[in-house]
């Protein structure tokens, strides 16, 4: 099992993201913190091989966090769970060994993921021996890429986004955007934007549907992994 920490200042998101770790197989929560400091003393005293790091702490900035562990020869890797957009700290970060970079909002299947992908290049890596060469390489570091949708579009959810996917998943023939509208307890423009959203993004599927009078209906039905 690959053991994480997560450091959220924000009580809400830092129990949704324990949560959301603790649904990806071979992976297990060591331990949940709320800044820089005790992030540090968590990783001193404690096994762990994964560090799910906001960067807007209130104590100290994520990146003098990445940067203390380096010091300090700590064999823990980091993914940047945050909203911070500059370019600069984008740089820095990789510059600080950040593994990959997940900008909030996102939903459940985008960090899920990063998880995935980062515990397939570690499998790599974990290996004995030597690489057999550059195609080798650049096969463990492409596990690290994943090709997801990225970061929600401003005004989407990923609560609500989760939600929608799991009402979809229990309907094996699909739903309109009035029933997921329903089920979720949002508006049906609201629905059909999640709805388009997922279909734009490979994540689900349009097709017609028809019922006893009238047009056709357009239902969305869940793409599943694999």
């Amino acid at each position: 099992m690959i053991r994480v920490l997560v450091v959220e200042d924000d009580p809400v998101a830092a129990d949704a993201h324990r949560q959301y770790v603790e649904r990806v197989a071979g992976f297990t929560v060591a331990g949940v913190v709320h800044s820089g400091g005790d992030a540090l003393r968590f990783c001193s005293k404690h096994a762990v091989d994964l560090v799910l790091l906001d960067f807007y702490l209130p104590d100290t900035h994520g990146l003098a966090v990445c940067n203390a562990l380096r010091a300090a020869a700590s064999p823990v890797d980091v993914i940047a769970v945050t909203s911070a957009r500059d370019l600069s700290e984008v740089r820095a970060a990789v510059s600080s060994g950040v593994m990959q970079y997940l900008l909030k909002p996102f939903a459940f299947a985008t960090l899920k993921g990063k998880l995935e992908g980062y515990a397939a290049w570690r499998a790599q890596v974990a290996r004995p021996g030597e690489v057999g060469g550059q195609t080798d390489v650049d096969r463990m570091l492409g596990e690290l890429r994943t090709s997801g949708p990225g970061p929600l579009p401003k005004g989407l959810s990923g609560t609500t986004l989760d939600a929608i996917n799991e009402a979809l998943g229990g309907a094996a023939e699909g739903l309109s955007a009035a029933a997921i509208a329903t089920a979720v307890g949002i508006a049906r423009v609201t629905a059909r934007r999640y709805l388009e959203y997922l279909a734009d993004n490979g994540l689900a599927r349009r097709h017609p549907h028809y019922g006893s009078v009238g047009r056709p209906e357009v239902w969305y039905t869940l793409v599943k992994p694999g």
